[in-house]
Formats: structure tokens, sequence, C-alpha cells
């Protein structure tokens, strides 16, 4: 008779082909089953925290259910980070987690569902009657809600023979939400009657799959377009895509959207990163957001639609006629909008400190990597210097698990998703020192899982981030700073190529294998300097101090 574990690897069936995680008491029998199935992968990974953000981002790659597993206790609150992360980014997820047994807690067990509840995620626990039912609900929460959620196993079900159930079916999508004929006609006027259009689109646009109808209504409108941080490559290398507005946006792009009469958001949340703290577009300008959240998520706003990205596109292009006037704006700002994504400063060879200047080491990058690569982003003070400077070929392919919950330290175990999410691509990671040493454990998964990777450490010797904004506000910087760390050598004992970068000239040994498709990881330990700041933490540190 099937066991209870195997009742639920029998429900995840339809939904994934990956799951992460990490072995102990709690979850060992549900592993097994999973190693019997043979449509499921098991990732190892060396840290809890790791099983949730590699599980959050092969999601994000591949757009297939994530699923992770710790243990009970000890195991389930070492994971409690990136799966607020997951919860705040509203990231399908199952967390498969041991949990007390059915007789009662333990001394050493916790109340795991009233934590997961803290966080924003609701827990389903298995049953011995209806193992299967309960793994099923879990999914189908997960995926119609597009939410983080926990399946709990109580100790003593884990081995347990589990009764006859209905074989799970696949899960069913949720309904799509079309937007009304009301809103359509009232945003078709606004747009028809724009004389500098701009559409911008986020994650939920590719989610969707509003990529066609939203770049024919562009050229329909005449519209310029931009996108998220989260829809970075979004519109391609069209002549009149901008690039990523708001904080990472350069200074013609900010100045271009700033422009605009008419905005039509798709599938965007409008962050504060995006709006530049409110300032992204001109305060007269007529904000459409077209999203499935309940209403408007910035004060910027104008005019509403609870709709589906995708649909609410094809809708407006079914609804607007083309414009042939000499209104264009695509048209009359074809020079100003070209390339206007990469209209920012190379940087210098060096910085004044003697250190690598993070922009030239960028543009230098961006030349030798390959056009097929998957970017990862742990956070810091360098997430300004990738997305600005290294080319995004499509939203799927700049992974940034811990943006929502503004964490650092998961961008090893990141990696690890996106490599099995996307084998053939290149995954290039890109970390801080200080996020880099939170998860050290899990270089070891991402050398073990890669089948060919850049890792760039931006090697500042300080967490930057509170460099930038605290100590120049007369803060001690004594807790920022980091003792210099050979992360050349750490690469190289857990088995990886690698490379000390202190001068741009250091790139010319590692330039043939950048350019190649040689499989391997290689690390490059660049000693970048702490005196180039960002232009999205010049913002921040604009808006804290009362400049801006």
């Amino acid at each position: 008779m099937p066991t209870v574990s195997a009742r639920i690897v029998s429900a995840l069936l339809p939904a994934t082909t990956e799951v992460f995680g990490v072995m102990g008491n709690g979850n060992a029998h549900f592993l097994d089953a999973v190693m019997a199935a043979p449509s499921l992968h098991f990732t190892a990974v060396r840290h809890e925290a790791g099983a949730v953000a590699a599980a959050d981002a092969y999601h994000r790659a591949s757009g297939r259910l994530a699923v992770a597993t710790t243990t009970y206790g000890a195991g389930f609150t070492n994971a409690l980070t990136p799966l607020a992360e997951a919860v705040q980014a509203d990231i399908p997820l199952v967390l498969v987690v041991g949990d007390a047994p059915t007789t009662g807690m333990r001394p050493f067990d916790v109340d795991q569902c009233l934590v997961a509840k803290g966080l924003g995620a609701t827990t389903f626990t298995v049953s011995a009657a209806q193992p299967g039912a309960a793994a099923t609900a879990a999914i189908e929460h997960a995926l119609r809600h597009r939410e983080a959620v926990v399946l709990a196993i109580p100790y003593d079900l884990a081995a347990a023979d589990a009764p006859d159930e209905e074989p799970a079916a696949a899960p069913t999508p949720a309904p799509l939400v079309h937007p009304s004929a009301a809103d359509i006609e009232h945003a078709a006027a606004l747009l028809s009657t724009a004389e500098r259009p701009l559409i911008l689109a986020g994650r939920g646009a590719w989610l969707s799959g509003a990529g066609d109808a939203a770049a024919r209504l562009a050229g329909r409108l005449g519209a310029l377009t931009a996108t998220s941080g989260l829809g970075a490559g979004f519109f391609g290398d069209d002549p009149a895509a901008l690039g990523i507005a708001g904080g990472w946006a350069s200074e013609r792009t900010a100045q271009l959207i700033e422009q605009a009469d008419v905005v039509l958001v798709l599938g965007a949340r409008l962050n504060q990163f995006t709006m530049r703290f409110g300032h992204s577009f001109h305060p007269g300008a007529r904000v459409i957001q077209a999203d499935l959240t309940a209403g408007p998520t910035s004060p910027a706003v104008t005019d509403f639609l609870h709709a589906d990205a995708r649909l609410t596109a094809e809708a407006l292009l079914a609804a607007v006629g083309p414009r042939t006037d000499a209104a264009r704006w695509s048209d009359t700002a074809a020079e100003a909008a070209l390339n206007a994504h990469d209209a920012r400063e190379d940087g210098d060879a060096a910085a004044p400190d003697g250190r690598l200047d993070p922009r030239s080491l960028c543009r230098a990058l961006d030349r030798m990597l390959p056009a097929d690569r998957t970017i990862v982003q742990d956070g810091g003070h360098f997430i300004g210097w990738a997305p600005g400077y290294l080319r995004v070929p499509a939203p799927n392919r700049l992974l940034m698990v811990g943006t929502a919950y503004q964490t650092i330290g998961l961008g090893f175990p990141s990696a690890v998703g996106a490599a099995r999410a996307l084998p053939d691509s290149t995954v290039v990671l890109c970390t801080g020192d200080g996020g880099a040493l939170m998860a050290l454990a899990d270089l070891d998964s991402f050398i073990r899982t890669a089948r060919r990777a850049v890792i760039v450490v931006f090697n500042d010797a300080a967490y930057g981030a509170e460099i930038h904004q605290y100590a120049v506000r007369g803060i001690d910087s004594g807790p920022m700073m980091i003792d210099e760390v050979d992360f050349a050598a750490v690469a190289a004992a857990f088995g990886a190529r690698s490379a000390t970068i202190a001068a741009l000239e250091d790139l010319t040994a590692v330039e043939g294998w950048l350019d190649s498709d040689e499989d391997g990881v290689l690390l490059l330990d660049c000693k970048i300097s702490q005196q180039v700041v960002a232009p999205y933490m010049q913002e921040i540190v604009a808006v804290a101090t009362g400049r801006r």
C-alpha cells in the first residue's frame, strides 16, 4: 500500500519536475518517495534557506510550480527569510515540511502554522485519511492565487499507509480576468489622443504572455516603451524601447519617461524603485494601470483596470486605430530613444582609490559574456550595476530573489534554481562579498548544479548599501566593514575555476573562456571601489535626508 508521503508525491507530479531541499528527520520519508518517482529530480542544497530560494528562482526562470522541502523545527525556521520573500513576491511555491506528530508537540517543536501565518503563508496539514487531497489543495492554492504555501506532514504520518484516493488531476489555472468594455473604451480614448504615449510593462505582463500584443499596441500608437526591473528585456531590442524605468534608468531614459503624457502600465506594481520615489512620471500624466491587484498600487495611478495584462493589451489593440499623423512620439523621439538604456556613464578604468570602477567592469563583462545569459542577482548596493550595464534577453533572465523582502544572502541558492530551469544558458551570478559570505554553504550547491556559470563577486570589503546610506550621515562605519576575503581561493577549494580581478586588464586572462560555451563554473573576485555610488542609491539617500 502507498504511504502518505507517496500520495503527496503523486499529487506533485502533474505540477512540477523539480524539488529542492535538505534532508532531515521530518522529510526523510517524503524525499524517499521523491527519489522513487522517475519524473521528479531532487537537487540537494546545503542550507534550508537555499532550498526555498532555489525553488523560487526555478519558478521565476521556468514558470513552473516551485517546490522546496525541509525538516521540522530548525529546518523550517531556517527557511523563513526566503519564504517571506516568496510570499511578498507572489511566487506559487509549496514548502513541504515535517511537523509535530498528531499526538502533540514535542519539547523541540514550535507552532509552525502560526509562524507561517505571520509571514502570510497558508499551511495545509496532511491527514491520514486524505493526504493526496491535502497536497492537491495546497498546489491548487499556490497556483491559483500565486502564493507561497506550506504543506505540513505530521511526523507520525510520513511513513504510514495511506488509503486509496482518486488520482491527482492536473492543477486548473485561475480564470482569466477580462477588462470591462467601459474601461477599455476610456483607456483607448486616452491613448488615442496622447501626444507622448508610453507603455511600461512589468513581470505580470510577461507572465500573462502580453509581449506580442503590447509590442503591436506600442507600434500602432507610436508609443515609447519601458519596463520595471522585473520586466527587463520584455520589449527586446526595439528602437523605441527605453529599458528599465526608475532607479536603474539611464538619465536619457528617465528624461523621456518623464515627458510622457499618458502611461499604460501592464502588470507592474509601480514600487518606489520603479517610481523613483514618485518622480518617474510627469505630475500631469494620466497613468493607466492594468493589473490583477484589487486596486491601484501607486498614488500616481489615475485610471485603474482590474484585468489580465495580455487581455487588456489585446482589447486596446482592437479598440485603437493606427496613428498616421506627424505626432507619433516614437518617430519624433527616435534619435533620443535609440539605445537610451545604454546611454549611461561608462565609468573610469579605475576609481580614485585605485580599485575597480564597477561601471567599466560591467561594460567589459557585457562585451565578453555570451548572448544566451541568465543574470541572477543577490541583494546589496551592487544591484545598481548589473541591470543597468548587462544586457538581459527576457524577463525570466533577470532573477532577483530577495528584492521584495530586501534581503541579501540568497544569491548562490537562487543561481541553483536558475541552473536547473535553464541548463543551456550561461548563468551569471552577481553577488556582493557580504551576501556571498552569508550564503557560502550553497556555493558548493551551485558548482555541483550548473553546467556553465560565471560568478561575479563585487568585493568592496564592506556592506556597501550601509556605507552609502549611513556612514555618509556620520554613523560609525566599523560594523559596515568586512575583512577582505580571497573568494578566488575559496572557489578553487570548492572545485571551480577562479580569478582575482583587480584591474580591467586582469579580465584578459579569462576573456576567451567568458566568450566561449565551455562547461564549468568561473568565479571572478572583483576588487571594486567603495567610492562609486549607484544612482538609485543616491536617490534613496536624497529622499532619506530630505534633499528630494
